[in-house]
């Protein structure tokens, strides 16, 4: 597929198709160089998802002649009987969706997938945008991230935080409680306590390999932090970091510890932690306008950052709805809530990862 001249912001045309071998590093580089650019983009994904997941991954690159890559769509197929048959940009994570020099190859490589998608058969393609297109791509609006921009010390953190929060944070650090920051040594802490969170939630759980591959293809940018209170763990979070930026996409707290509010004392210190490591800003991760951790969040002072995610349909397809908000998966989820956590381990990650 080729882009013709007067389709983009320059003079010369782009090709646009998959990955060659041995292109892993030029798209990188310019998934790194790109304002738009995300960890979630960079080629190590491809492998870690067929090793864990053993899903399909096609990765759409747009390439001027002489090999320079000006535009980047990493595609994940998902399939399951329960779930069908779709790609995504990208699964199990915030951002995705295509990047490029211009508006005009984005659009191309969407069009390429949504080509790509037809013929294989899939049901839709999901695109993780954090910006909007064109009106002709239906799209959702109903998650949104929440980034804070963090000051240049823990002074000036604690000054901007109003009274309520700074109460909470003195009244959980009465309990002298114990703060890690490490890796794999932690990760059984972390399981721990985020498996019987999202069994409480009623949401199946990502399996243990997943995160131990996480941590080890991202030695720099992956770590975990927990907080103990005389000597058991009450509350964990898997950190990663990019560029000046520190996220955590996964984070909970057991809640026979919400009566010493313990997320919001542990968050004050992985904020610390941020500002230790020089990052400008802090990223919560998405949630849902209006609930419990969409109030949480705010309450630090993050700002809305609104999420697009755009779709390609088949001819009178509709918006998939693959997430617990969805009325259909009620009884689901309340079943789910009453599993012991050690069933819900084993049933939950061949479930919950077929779903993006």
């Amino acid at each position: 597929m080729r882009i013709d001249a007067e389709h983009v912001t320059d003079s010369q045309s782009v090709v646009i198709e998959e990955l060659r071998e041995g292109q892993g590093g030029l798209w990188d580089a310019f998934v790194d160089a790109h304002p738009r650019g995300s960890l979630y983009h960079r080629t190590v994904w491809r492998q870690l998802i067929a090793d864990v997941f053993g899903h399909e991954t096609r990765y759409l690159s747009a390439r001027r002649p002489g090999a320079q890559i000006v535009g980047a769509l990493p595609l994940v197929r998902l399939r399951s009987r329960l779930f069908g048959d779709f790609l995504v940009s990208m699964p199990y994570f915030n951002y995705g969706g295509a990047i490029a020099i211009s508006p005009e190859i984005e659009e191309a490589l969407m069009a390429r997938a949504s080509e790509l998608a037809r013929n294989l058969g899939c049901g839709h393609v999901e695109f993780r945008d954090t910006a909007p297109r064109n009106e002709s791509w239906p799209f959702r609006t109903d998650k949104l991230l929440m980034e804070l921009p963090l000051p240049q010390s823990e002074d000036a953190l604690w000054s901007s935080l109003n009274s309520k929060v700074r109460t909470q944070i003195r009244y959980t650090a009465k309990a002298q409680p114990q703060v890690l920051f490490g890796g794999e040594e932690l990760l059984s802490d972390f399981y721990h306590v985020l498996s019987h969170n999202m069994r409480d939630l009623g949401t199946p759980v990502y399996s243990y390999d997943f995160f131990q591959a996480i941590l080890a293809r991202f030695p720099g940018s992956a770590s975990i932090a927990v907080v103990k209170l005389q000597n058991q763990t009450a509350a964990a979070a898997f950190l990663i970091g990019y560029r000046d930026r520190l996220e955590v996409p996964w984070g909970a707290s057991l809640k026979e510890y919400n009566r010493f509010k313990i997320y919001t004392y542990f968050t004050w210190e992985i904020l610390k932690h941020a500002i230790a490591r020089g990052c400008a800003v802090y990223d919560f991760g998405r949630s849902t306008a209006g609930s419990g951790p969409h109030q949480f969040k705010k309450k630090w002072g993050a700002a809305e950052r609104q999420l697009y995610w755009h779709y390609w349909l088949p001819d009178g397809g509709v918006v998939p709805q693959l997430n617990p908000d969805n009325p259909k998966y009620r009884l689901a989820i309340r079943v789910w809530q009453h599993l012991p956590v050690w069933l819900a381990n084993r049933l939950g990650p061949p479930i919950v990862q077929n779903l993006p």
